[in-house]
């Protein structure tokens, strides 16, 4: 599978590993890391000791950890016994839209990522069941899913995958800091900057502009944080949502291409065919004959 410290969420909108296993004798030392977006990891066999934000936390068996985006963080677990675990890790942005039906769990998905926790980790959890249950279900149907299914496949897992999770964390010891936001990395700032332009013409120099940053800086940062370049990062931010209106609206391939910020139909049925195999109206009658 993609390693994940080298994964682009313009490449695919979720990364997931289902019971990755480090045998003892391999010595699981890992590094020192941060990275973009949201990683839950669920350690299924092993103990060591977590490092977050300077500070360390036992692990073992059980342990449900949560790295917010860019935060650095290290782990190092015992050779005596196998390290089994599973993680997913996803770009919270790209989700936001199929939380909306439901505040209470948009809430409590948003607070994930831009509230301060005050620890990392949820130990002893009563009954996992519920949540590392809904991992096989993935991991079964991830060889065969169309890449056209991704996102659909994906923010099912997401809604089903948090409403179990805030169920677990309200029995749970650690809860949100009220009222305190974490401090947002550099990185963080573009991609909400982003988010909220994305359907406009990208102007380099005004963007930077905004961020209070130079052009280059900005494009030197935004490369080294996630591995994609700003204008890649915006097509493919397009094309996700190009995808979500063709399998949720009646919109024309004119339409949607006017509200994703690309004013020209034919570039955008090119771009799209580029990205994913087929053009919009085949992508759309190819999703209707799967349902």
């Amino acid at each position: 599978m993609t390693n994940i410290n080298n994964f682009s969420f313009s490449e695919i909108p979720l990364y997931f590993a289902y019971r990755r296993r480090t045998l003892g004798h391999e010595q699981y030392h890992g590094t020192f890391h941060a990275h973009q977006g949201v990683e839950i990891l669920y350690i299924h066999e092993g103990e060591g000791t977590l490092i977050v934000d300077q500070q360390s936390y036992k692990v073992a068996a059980g342990t449900l950890c949560i790295f917010q985006p860019y935060q650095l963080h290290h782990i190092q677990m015992s050779p005596d016994t196998p390290f089994t675990r599973s993680i997913v890790h996803f770009e919270p942005f790209l989700y936001e839209s199929y939380f909306e039906k439901w505040p209470g769990l948009l809430t409590f998905f948003k607070q994930m990522y831009t509230s301060k926790l005050p620890a990392p980790c949820i130990y002893d959890i009563a009954d996992p069941e519920p949540l590392i249950s809904l991992f096989p279900s993935l991991a079964e149907k991830l060889p065969a899913l169309p890449k056209q299914d991704y996102l659909e496949e994906f923010s099912l897992f997401l809604v089903t995958f948090f409403r179990a999770f805030r169920q677990l964390w309200e029995r749970s010891e650690v809860q949100f800091a009220s009222g305190t936001a974490r401090h947002k990395h550099q990185a963080e700032r573009i991609l909400t900057w982003l988010e909220s332009h994305y359907t406009e013409p990208l102007r380099l120099e005004h963007m930077a502009g905004e961020l209070h940053l130079s052009p280059y800086h900005l494009s030197h940062l935004f490369k080294e944080c996630t591995g994609s370049s700003i204008s890649d990062y915006v097509t493919a931010r397009r094309m996700q949502q190009a995808v979500m209106l063709l399998t949720s609206t009646e919109q024309s391939i004119a339409q949607i291409a006017e509200n994703i910020g690309i004013t020209n139909s034919s570039h955008f049925c090119k771009t799209f065919k580029s990205r994913m195999g087929s053009t919009p109206h085949q992508f759309r009658l190819q999703w209707r004959k799967q349902r």
